[in-house]
């Protein structure tokens, strides 16, 4: 190729031969797609774009994984509570700032708790939230749980039922789909399926769509609405996120270890790809009106953004909020640190299910 200073101007030959050049190199790397681009090492500054609050939580140093995971089902059980413990001391906090009781029932055999608000909306007060909590499909039993399911009901102040699934290492897959059916076939004979909305994060709304999945398969009604945030539609570790995000996300800095483990503990040897353990290889016809939500930091946002265009190819109804600078879920934490964001995105999310919520699909 002919040597262009910084001061020649390229006749229209060069200008060909230029261009024929790039064609070239453009097609041979295209050619080729399996080689991996390189990034050199990098500052990713906290972006200005954001309130104080929520400055202050991107700011914040990654979650440190443990590098020695469990390796037995009773070192599962005990790291399964070690990380539920550390969660309990907030939930005094968020009981108050969002005005709910919570309350232990027993709903079609399964433990769950009713989170009641202070205040009910009346255009909510025949409406349910049914929620199923994250924590990798290992975490997140009993109280330790219950954040999201506080922070929806005092957010939109509706009623909330919040599922405390059975968890590996002792009830592997099927079991939380199991116990989410369960519940779901007894709220039904009381409250009409379209008055009732599905809600979770991270593997709570993995399982959160794969319920619906399920649910259809079964032939039972389907909710009026569901809401998503970060799902973890694909435990295998595909998709651009899964790869660009490692190490950005404050919250799931990689994906081997913890998580994959987690994965692996779940499936109980079935395919990270088989379609009732990630729902996004699964059909979304039919569907209800569903709400996602991600952040621009988010490991599962290819996750999220995924499973958005499964929706959009079935023709459903739906909704895609990614936040700016957050990681995964981060909206849970900004919410109890009063950032404006979290509060901006559950008023979003009221509206969502005040469109939606009371209208039968059929």
């Amino acid at each position: 190729m002919p040597h262009l200073t910084a001061y020649s101007v390229p006749t229209p030959a060069r200008w060909l031969i230029l261009a024929v050049a790039l064609f070239l190199a453009s097609a041979a790397s295209t050619a080729d797609n399996t080689i991996p681009r390189v990034i050199p090492s990098r500052l990713i500054p906290v972006p200005d774009t954001v309130s104080p609050a929520l400055q202050k939580l991107i700011a914040k140093a990654p979650v440190r994984r443990s590098k020695q995971l469990p390796q037995t089902p009773q070192e599962w059980t005990t790291f399964r509570a070690t990380l539920s413990k550390s969660v309990a001391p907030f939930l005094l906090e968020a009981r108050n700032k969002f005005a709910v009781t919570t309350v232990p029932q027993m709903i079609g055999g399964i433990h769950c708790y009713v989170v009641t608000p202070r205040t009910i909306d009346p255009a909510h007060h025949e409406h349910l939230l049914l929620g199923v909590h994250g924590g990798s499909f290992i975490v997140g039993g009993g109280e330790a749980g219950l954040l999201e399911a506080i922070e929806m009901a005092g957010s939109t102040h509706i009623k909330t039922i919040a599922i405390d699934y059975r968890m590996p290492p002792e009830h592997p897959f099927p079991a939380a789909l199991e116990d989410a059916i369960a519940v779901w076939r007894d709220v039904i004979h009381t409250i009409p399926p379209a008055d009732i909305a599905v809600f979770g994060h991270s593997a709570g709304a993995a399982l959160a769509l794969s319920f619906v999945q399920r649910a259809r398969t079964l032939g039972l009604p389907l909710p009026g609405a569901i809401i998503a945030g970060s799902p973890w539609a694909d435990l295998s570790q595909t998709g651009d996120t899964y790869f660009t995000h490692a190490g950005v996300d404050n919250l799931l800095p990689t994906y081997e270890g913890e998580l994959e483990a987690a994965a692996r503990l779940y499936a109980n040897g079935r395919d990270l790809k088989d379609p009732q353990l990630s729902p996004v290889y699964n059909d979304f016809a039919g569907f209800p009106p569903t709400f996602l939500v991600s952040g621009t930091r988010d490991l599962f946002l290819s996750n999220t953004v995924r499973v958005h265009h499964k929706l959009l190819a079935a023709r459903v109804p739906t909704e895609l909020e990614v936040e700016e600078g957050q990681s995964h879920t981060q909206y849970l934490s900004a919410a109890m640190e009063g950032a404006p964001e979290a509060h901006e995105l559950y008023a979003q999310m009221a509206s969502f299910l005040s469109t939606h919520l009371g209208h039968s699909r059929h």
